[in-house]
């Protein structure tokens, strides 16, 4: 591969995450599923964050997530601040883990993130109910909670292909 096109490679991988984010947020996107009314949602914005800010921090920085959460506030109609909060909040507990972990390990980096995304949605809920009186539903934030464990070690095991193709890049 030549110089150009190697540095092409190695900005396209380091920038996916970043552009996956603002993606995500100008979009709104949350995967809502409804099967035989059950309300099957996660926040991949969650995901991301808390993976990215826990493997390689310097990738995505906390103003990039600061300011993917004002964004995500104003196209989701939200108080401006309750989603930068909610993603900050992320990011301390996510660098509170990467620095206490001597070897990182899936089984306990997913129930940290359990463990964040209760104390987060919590905080969000909490926020949102008693200061702006929005009427949110303790039972479709919980299941959203569930959902979203439960489907962070797939995109963990993703983001981690794309961080160890990052790594061989650096290295070679």
């Amino acid at each position: 591969m030549s110089g150009k096109g190697k540095k092409l490679y190695k900005f396209i991988l380091n920038g996916f995450p970043i552009f996956l984010l603002f993606i995500l947020v100008f979009t709104g996107f949350d995967l809502s599923i409804i099967y035989y009314d059950i309300n099957i949602s996660f926040n991949f914005v969650y995901i991301l964050i808390f993976f990215w800010v826990l493997k390689k921090p310097e990738i995505i920085g906390f103003g990039l997530i600061f300011l993917s959460g004002i964004i995500s506030d104003v196209i989701l109609n939200y108080p401006v601040g309750i989603s930068s909060i909610s993603y900050l909040l992320l990011c301390a507990f996510a660098s509170f883990l990467r620095n206490r972990t001597l070897t990182p390990n899936l089984i306990y980096d997913w129930a940290f993130f359990f463990l964040t995304i209760l104390i987060v949605n919590s905080t969000n809920y909490i926020i949102l109910t008693l200061i702006f009186n929005f009427d949110i539903s303790y039972s479709i934030l919980m299941s959203n909670t569930i959902f979203t464990s439960l489907v962070y070690p797939v995109f963990a095991k993703v983001f981690n292909r794309i961080n160890i193709y990052n790594l061989r890049e650096e290295n070679a």
